[in-house]
């Protein structure tokens, strides 16, 4: 009797470390939407965009490096103490950061923002999926892609408040009260967030499609040191980096291509980032669900032949502001598909035990897919055309596909 009180308290605690993932996740996307500063940093602190973009490329470098070490960490420590870890340097980076106006040079926020949110990001990201994976065995899909919703919901949610932010207290004003905010948040998130006991086991419903104790039994435990000496870690480092090159390629340019090509207004024209962002946030828990039902792989592999095959259509299909919106929603799509799935695909080969670290080190592989999308940027400028940017985008959407059906049909990954 008291075994299964014991049995139900823990099945509804698991909602709530839930619960602080997405926080810590929401939290994590809203610094990761920086999108809102580049134009005021351009307009009233005399920066070029490339300035403008840059403490965000090396916050994105910088998170993803973080992964590794974080990873580690709570694996040996647990995500608690991490997460609250992370959520203190939120509070140091961005608080330097509003420093700016006594610092007023790219080199002071790109080393405060950049350098110091990012390993505030990655220590909590860290913390995220290996903990909704442990208390979730049941439905892992669902869970860890419910757990990081908040990444992807952050720029449809506080993007427009950003911006009123902004025009009423200026950039570092902004800085000063989103730290804050994060970091309140960010702690109430490491609070409810902690590893199973040992040896726990979720409920096992009658309707479900496989018993929890023989999937658990056919994952090996693998060691990060024995980890990285597989082909299987490889395949899934690159694939992950260039589905990512092409999800951050599309961010960067949708805007510009509607203003552009389609003469649409600006404000009219970033409704395709919106659309993007949506399909990205809500896109994430029905990815999951899909997963657990027909395997991780296979719902990868459909989503990556659809967001390739869009992106190499994308500039002779987008010819109007409706079909860009759609073909935004479509590549969100995939950039969903992504963060949802590949924590599952990890744990499903490497286990749960070393999860943290494993992840981390495919995780790393989010720096070369920022450096993806500058190139993007850099053929558009070189070429003056939309094309180069998204073809590049496509095969190496393809790329990453090729490697994901090898694990699929050579290593039986499902």
């Amino acid at each position: 009797m008291k075994k299964n009180i014991e049995q139900e308290e823990l099945s509804r605690i698991r909602w709530f470390v839930l619960l602080g993932g997405f926080l810590l996740s929401l939290m994590g996307g809203m610094s990761y939407a920086w999108g809102s500063f580049v134009l005021p940093l351009a307009e009233n602190w005399g920066w070029t965009t490339a300035q403008a973009n840059l403490p965000f490329t090396v916050m994105i470098i910088v998170f993803s490096i973080t992964m590794i070490p974080a990873g580690w960490l709570q694996d040996k420590y647990g995500p608690k103490i991490i997460a609250t870890l992370g959520s203190v340097m939120f509070l140091v980076g961005y608080s330097l950061a509003a420093l700016m106006r006594y610092f007023p040079f790219p080199l002071w926020l790109t080393l405060t923002y950049g350098i110091g949110v990012g390993i505030a990001c990655g220590l909590t990201y860290s913390t995220i999926a290996p903990t909704a994976r442990k208390w979730f065995a049941d439905r892992p899909g669902f869970a860890v892609s419910l757990a990081v919703m908040g990444f992807g919901l952050a720029a449809v949610i506080f993007a427009p408040l950003k911006k009123g932010m902004i025009d009423i207290w200026g950039v570092d004003g902004t800085l000063f009260a989103l730290g804050i905010f994060i970091t309140i948040v960010s702690l109430i998130g490491a609070k409810l967030i902690r590893n199973p006991p040992k040896g726990w086991l979720p409920p096992i419903s009658t309707d479900s499609k496989f018993n929890v104790k023989e999937e658990l039994k056919v994952i090996e435990e693998v060691p990060p040191r024995e980890f990285i000496k597989t082909g299987r870690f490889y395949m899934l480092w690159l694939a992950l980096a260039a589905v990512i090159g092409g999800g951050l390629t599309a961010i960067g340019l949708l805007t510009a291509y509607g203003e552009i090509e389609l003469q649409l207004a600006p404000a009219f024209a970033a409704l395709a980032v919106s659309f993007y962002a949506l399909a990205n946030g809500m896109g994430r828990p029905v990815m999951g669900w899909m997963a657990d039902r027909f395997g991780s792989i296979r719902v990868m592999i459909a989503i990556y032949i659809i967001q390739s095959s869009v992106f190499i259509m994308f500039p002779w299909v987008a010819t109007n502001y409706l079909l860009l919106f759609i073909c935004s929603f479509l590549l969100g799509l995939g950039y969903a598909t992504t963060f949802a799935l590949f924590p599952v695909v990890v744990a499903k080969i490497s286990g749960v035990k070393h999860l943290g670290m494993n992840y981390g080190l495919v995780f790393s592989a989010f720096g070369l897919g920022a450096i993806t999308s500058l190139i993007g940027s850099w053929l558009l400028d070189f070429t003056g055309s939309f094309t180069p940017a998204f073809l590049m985008a496509g095969f190496a959407t393809v790329f990453g596909l090729t490697l994901l059906l090898i694990l699929y049909t050579k290593f039986v990954v499902r």
